[in-house]
């Protein structure tokens, strides 16, 4: 998806990611992107939540700034 948006890096590298784009895929501050080359192309994407614990990304919930999943939760529970 070309936005047609134009930013420019500045000295220390960093870009900002317009409003309208960071709403579009439900970015927030201290969200994990990962970078990634593709050919000639950068690409960015969100990381998803992960379990610290299984790995899973269904039901992920937030810890302590770990991911830990429902199943997870359940088993430390009993």
């Amino acid at each position: 998806m070309d936005t047609g948006i134009v930013r420019k890096m500045d000295d220390l590298g960093r870009i900002v990611i317009p409003a309208e784009t960071r709403r579009l895929f439900n970015i927030r501050e201290g969200d994990e992107l990962t970078i990634s080359v593709e050919g000639d192309n950068i690409s960015m994407r969100k990381l998803d939540a992960t379990c610290t614990f299984c790995g899973s990304t269904e039901k992920v919930s937030g810890f302590h700034n770990k991911g830990i999943c429902a199943t997870c939760t359940f088993e430390l529970q009993n």
